[in-house]
């Protein structure tokens, strides 16, 4: 065992009493020592129940025969960090996640590992961990929140903003907005349509690092503590077959992620994060794949903002297998690769059947022939930019006449109210959008 070099032997006297302090007993450091890497905490509403996801995945793991042990990662909440200096902190957190959980993960020596993540950069960063570290290691989310209900219609995060906008604009009261701030959020989980927290949690699925439904189960259904239970007996499973990150991310597995991205109409940011989790195995992953893949893959899904339909919806349609299952009719998945179920994509996605074609496109009648992202190049973005292609409008494909460029938000309200900016202009705002760029 891996953590034999903390717990067995002379030399490692000193360990085991450390170990004794802890509470262990003999026949706990017997075992195979499994860290469970626990995003919790009570400032992100998809990670305040995380703590009886952890306390599920604990007790799969000791049924199975390991010794489970939790330790910490942060997370930042987006929306609550959205439209102030916050929200540069977000995307570095990624990389102090990954950092922090490998030094954690080395200096104690777990034989494996479970990740309990959910929100935006949590994920990718503890999959860019689980390559680093590359012992056996599983996924368990901790699931999307259901959609708010406001004056009959399902709503999300996005329709919160919109009801502010509309506010301003005096299409909507102050009484409306209240309510709107109500209800769009009605439990705890990660935010209810296809934003980055569950593109990364579905995409994580494709990539054959979390059991079926880690990415759609809903965040306070009981089937999630279920699936957290069979994640940690899967994980000793993993160990006792040696199967390892490395064997599962491969580069045919980012592929897939980024084909499955393509039909879902998953969150630009996708295309922030697979290629640092690429990167993490070696993999040159340029930006640029995805139009070629986009060119060929179709659009399946239009799930909130894109659409009308939400997370609870795509998971009752058959979730994310039941997307894959439509997109290898067409054979445009690598099925060799292999999964923490222990099987291949093929042999898992075999028979999940479409329950619902309004919410999951047949192959045959797709939204578009193309996928849901587009990369596009030109003098605003001379290195490359992303756009989500199925939640644009058909007008705004073609645009054609001149694009003002303002270093600050200050300066093009002004322009705006000095009449200086005309229906129909570009606006590009530098370096105040999310993740700091225009």
């Amino acid at each position: 065992m891996k953590s034999d070099a903390v717990k067995k032997g002379m030399q490692q006297a000193p360990h085991r009493s450390l170990f004794n302090a802890l509470g262990y007993t003999k026949e706990e450091l017997d075992r195979p020592i499994v860290g469970i890497v626990s995003s919790y905490n009570e400032i992100v509403p998809g990670h305040m129940n995380l703590d009886k996801i952890v306390d599920a995945v604990k007790m799969g793991v000791a049924m199975a025969g390991g010794t489970p042990v939790v330790f910490p990662a942060i997370a930042v909440c987006d929306g609550i960090a959205m439209g102030h200096i916050g929200m540069k902190y977000s995307l570095v957190t990624r990389d102090l996640i990954a950092d922090s959980t490998e030094a954690m993960a080395l200096a104690h020596q777990f034989d494996a590992l479970v990740m309990v993540p959910n929100c935006d950069k949590n994920v990718p960063g503890l999959l860019m961990a689980a390559a680093r570290i590359n012992v056996p290691t599983i996924f368990v989310s901790g699931g999307p929140m259901l959609a708010g209900h406001v004056k009959g219609q399902k709503r999300s995060l996005s329709s919160m903003f919109e009801a502010v906008g509309s506010y301003a604009a005096g299409t909507m009261t102050e009484e409306d907005v209240c309510e709107f701030e109500n209800k769009v959020c009605p439990t705890c989980g990660s935010c209810s349509g296809m934003y980055t927290a569950n593109s990364m949690n579905c995409l994580t699925e494709v990539l054959g690092m979390g059991l079926p439904g880690n990415g759609t189960i809903p965040a306070v259904y009981s089937e999630r503590i279920r699936l957290a239970k069979h994640a940690g007996m899967q994980v000793m499973e993993l160990y006792r077959k040696n199967i390892r990150p490395r064997d599962i991310i491969t580069e045919d597995a980012i592929l897939n992620a980024l084909t499955v991205d393509m039909a879902l109409g998953c969150s630009t940011n996708s295309m922030l994060h697979l290629p640092a989790i690429a990167h993490e195995i070696g993999m040159d992953f340029e930006i640029d794949f995805a139009n070629g893949i986009s060119e060929k893959t179709p659009n399946l899904c239009h799930l909130a903002p894109a659409g009308p339909t939400y997370m609870e919806d795509l998971n009752e349609a058959g979730g994310v297998y039941a997307v894959m299952n439509e997109l290898n009719k067409k054979n445009l998945l690598h099925t060799e690769c292999i999964t923490v179920t222990g099987k291949t994509v093929g042999e898992n996605i075999a028979g999940c059947v479409n329950k619902n074609p309004e919410v999951i496109r047949p192959i045959e009648n797709p939204y578009s022939q193309t996928g849901g992202l587009a990369v596009l190049k030109g003098n605003l973005a001379p290195d490359g930019s992303v756009v989500k292609r199925s939640a644009v409008v058909e007008e705004m494909l073609v645009h054609e006449g001149p694009a003002r460029v303002f270093e600050c938000e200050d300066d093009a309200i002004k322009a705006i109210k000095d009449g200086q900016i005309n229906p129909g202009d570009v606006v590009v705002i530098r370096y105040v959008g999310p993740k700091g760029g225009p």
